[in-house]
Formats: C-alpha cells, sequence, structure tokens
C-alpha cells in the first residue's frame, strides 16, 4: 500500500460535509457547511464551479452518469438539481420533512433518490417537470444516512441499524437487521457484499443475497461522527476515516490491518475512492486531502 499524500485543497467553504468524485474520476465535489457545493479538479486543487441555491448546509452530492448534471441534499430538506455549466438549478424537489442526508443518481441518470432524517428514501423523476416524488418509502425506523442505487434495485442504511434492499425489478422488500446504528454503507464493486460502517466503531462485511455476517473490521474510532469507508484495490482492501485524525485500510479477507494514514488534524470523515485509479479524497475539517500512488513525475524527483 504505498499510498502517499499529494495534494491539499483548502475549501473555503465552512466545514466540508462530504466529498465526490465524479463518473470517471475527472473532478470533485465538495459539500460545503456554507450552503454550497464546489466542483474541482482534484489534482491541480483548481476550483472549476460554485453552486449556490440551498438554503442549509449542503450533505451530500453526485453527479450524472454523463457529468452534466449534479444533484445535491440539504439541511434545508430539499434536493436540487443542476445544470453543471450554468451552474444554475434546474429543479428543486421539496417533499421531505427533515435534513435530506444523502443523494444518488440511478444508472441512467433519469431519476435522483434521497435519504432524509425523516425516515424516508424518496424517488425523483428529474427529467420531468413533475414535482412530487415518484415513490416514497417508509420503512426505516430512523434517520436514512446512506444510499446505494444500482440498476434493479436501491439499498438504504440506517440509524436503526437496518439495511433495507428495495427489488425494483421484483417488487421485494429485503430487510438485514445488524442492530447497531449504521452512518454509511457502500457495495463492494463485484455486487456481491455489502460495507456497513457502523456508530461501535466497527465495520462490518455483510453478504448482499443471504445477509450474512461476513467480517467485521476494527482499529477506527467513529465516537458520535458519520465516518464513511470504501472500498479500494480492486476489492482486495477496505479504507475507512477515524475521528483520530487518520484513515486506516484492512485487507478485506484476513481483516487484518495494513497501514494508517496520518492527516494532520481533524476527524476524517466523508472519503471518496477513484472510480478508475487509485487516488483517494478525504474531507477533514474544511480541506480535501488526495492521496494516491506516486505518479512517475513524482518518483523521477524522489
Amino acid at each position: 500500500m504505498d499510498l502517499v499524500h499529494k495534494n491539499t485543497l483548502n475549501c473555503d467553504q465552512g466545514a466540508v460535509r462530504a466529498v465526490r468524485y465524479n463518473v470517471d474520476g475527472s473532478y470533485c465535489l465538495t459539500c460545503g457547511s456554507d450552503k454550497k457545493i464546489k466542483l474541482w479538479n482534484a489534482l491541480n486543487g483548481l476550483l472549476l464551479k460554485t453552486y449556490g441555491g440551498h438554503a442549509g448546509e449542503v450533505m451530500d452530492a453526485a453527479g450524472s452518469c454523463d457529468s452534466s448534471f449534479i444533484v445535491s441534499g440539504s439541511t434545508d430538506k430539499s434536493i436540487i438539481y443542476w445544470d453543471v455549466s450554468t451552474g444554475l438549478p434546474v429543479r428543486r424537489l421539496r417533499g421531505h420533512a427533515g435534513a435530506v442526508n444523502c443523494v444518488k443518481f440511478n444508472e441512467d441518470s433519469s431519476i435522483a433518490v434521497s435519504g432524509s432524517t425523516d425516515n424516508t428514501v424518496s424517488c425523483w423523476d428529474v427529467r420531468t417537470r413533475k414535482l412530487e416524488a415518484l415513490q416514497t418509502m417508509r420503512e426505516a425506523k430512523d434517520c436514512i444516512t446512506s444510499l446505494i442505487v444500482t440498476e434493479h434495485k436501491i439499498i438504504s442504511g440506517s440509524l436503526d441499524g437496518s439495511i433495507r434492499q428495495y427489488d425494483l425489478r421484483a417488487g421485494e422488500l429485503t430487510c438485514d437487521t445488524i442492530g447497531v446504528p449504521i452512518t454509511h454503507i457502500i457495495q463492494t464493486k463485484d455486487g456481491q457484499c455489502i460495507l456497513a460502517a457502523c456508530m461501535d466503531s466497527t465495520i462490518r462485511l455483510i453478504d448482499s443475497d443471504s445477509g450474512e455476517l461476513l467480517s467485521e473490521y476494527k482499529g477506527h474510532k467513529t465516537e458520535d461522527y458519520h465516518i464513511e469507508c470504501g472500498v479500494i484495490q480492486s476489492d482486495s482492501n477496505i479504507i475507512s476515516g477515524s475521528s483520530e485524525g487518520c484513515a486506516l485500510i484492512w485487507d478485506l479477507l484476513e481483516g487484518t490491518e495494513l497501514r494508517r494514514l496520518q492527516m494532520n488534524s481533524g476527524v476524517v470523515h466523508s472519503l471518496s475512492t477513484h472510480p478508475t485509479g487509485t487516488d483517494i479524497l478525504f474531507a477533514i475539517k474544511g480541506r480535501i486531502e488526495v492521496w494516491g500512488h506516486p505518479s512517475e513525475e513524482m518518483e523521477l524527483n524522489d
């Protein structure tokens, strides 16, 4: 794991609530407590555009499959569908009774999916002028903290300690109860497992089909923070932030801790792994740190 620190972006937007790569990793989005979203070239630190229109902190954002649009969710209870090039809102969607914690696009970016502190998951048709949600799922007993959206499934993680899989083709709901509040979920690239970051400073690897607990990863600290996790090295390693100002890497199969990436200070709470490369973005306080394999230029300079 020869990851090195490559760049730091001081985002100047209050606390960075989330950092997200776009579909091909050519740029990234930062969500700020200053109610704005910023679009960056993560490698050279160039700020490309700022999107302002929310009345509360921006908690999450996602880029569309062709990188032409962004969807964002905020503590102002709204979802905004943005035009990337103009920087203007195309749609403002309201229907949640609480803050919107997480947003995702479906595969062709025709539907935006949102999860809220009102315990619901909603689906929105962003390509038409319809402003009401197409569908709202109300099964959770506590805040929705994280979403996975695949070709025919919507998977939600909740503080009620359950992972719910909505199979849209079969019209079925599967609920796997972990029993510990879940702050973040992500699917392995092969789609066979779900990683659930939990409030008890444990990440659990769950079999997507059976709901069986396959492995646990410990060593990081969550305290009361919503710490995110990810999968790197083609599903061979797991990475997580920590409240102790570092990120931890484990071997997925062995469960052993491989490395700690030490950041300067602050809680490492949000992270985003490059969709094709090795770079990883970390959000700490008001900044982003870019880590990855040393480039050839860096190796030549050493």
